[in-house]
C-alpha cells in the first residue's frame, strides 16, 4: 500500500470499508432473520415430531385400550347384576326373602323403599334406596345375618341398626331379640 498513490489508496480503504459495511449489512438484514426463521423451523419441526410420535404410539396402544374398555365394560355389568333395577320393591322383596331363607331369624316386615339421591359418595351414576327391615332372632343369628349380607351384596349397607330385648310371644325372659335396621340399596337408573 505504500507504493500506491494517496488518492488510489484513499479510494481502496473506502471500497473496503464500503465492502465490510455492506457485507455487514447483508450478514444483520438478511443472514441472521434468516437463521433465527431457521431455528424457530428446526423447533416447530422437532416439536410436530415429537407430537407425531405421540399419536403414532396412541394409535398403537389403540387396539390395547379397546381390549381394556371391553373388559371393564363387562366387568362393570358383571357387579352390575347386583344392583336394584326395575320395580325397587320386588327386587329387594325378592332378594331379602332368598337370602333370609338360611337363617332362623324371623323377618315379617320389609318396608317399602324410598328412592333418593346417594348421599355417601358424590357423582355417582347411581340412586339409592332406603328399606326399613325389622324382626327379630338371636344375637348371633343377626349378627351372622348382617355379616353375611354385606359380604355377600356389595352394593348394599346396613345402616341405623337398632337391637332391643323381644317383646313377643316368647315373653321377657328370652333370649331373642328384636332388630330394626335400614337397608341401603344402589339403584341403577333406567336407561
Amino acid at each position: 500500500m505504500k507504493r500506491l498513490p494517496p488518492a488510489k489508496r484513499n479510494m481502496l480503504i473506502v471500497v473496503i470499508i464500503a465492502t465490510a459495511g455492506l457485507i455487514g449489512l447483508i450478514y444483520i438484514f438478511l443472514i441472521l432473520p434468516q437463521n433465527a426463521n431457521n431455528r424457530k423451523l428446526a423447533s416447530d419441526t422437532k416439536a410436530a415430531k415429537a407430537k407425531w410420535e405421540q399419536y403414532k404410539t396412541v394409535i398403537k396402544q389403540s387396539s390395547n385400550t379397546a381390549k381394556m374398555v371391553e373388559e371393564v365394560t363387562a366387568e362393570l355389568k358383571l357387579t352390575e347384576k347386583d344392583v336394584a333395577s326395575g320395580d325397587i320393591y320386588s327386587w329387594t322383596y325378592d332378594t331379602l326373602r332368598r337370602f333370609k331363607a338360611d337363617y332362623r331369624l324371623e323377618i315379617p316386615t320389609i318396608g317399602q323403599p324410598a328412592v333418593e339421591e346417594v348421599d355417601l359418595l358424590p357423582g355417582v351414576p347411581y340412586k339409592q334406596a332406603r328399606i326399613i327391615l325389622s324382626g327379630s332372632g338371636y344375637f348371633h343369628d343377626i349378627g351372622k345375618f348382617l355379616a353375611d349380607f354385606e359380604n355377600t351384596f356389595p352394593h348394599m349397607r346396613i345402616v341405623n341398626l337398632k337391637i332391643d330385648p323381644y317383646t313377643g310371644a316368647a315373653g321377657a325372659g328370652s333370649e331373642k331379640l328384636s332388630f330394626r335396621t335400614e337397608v341401603v340399596v344402589l339403584v341403577k337408573p333406567n336407561p
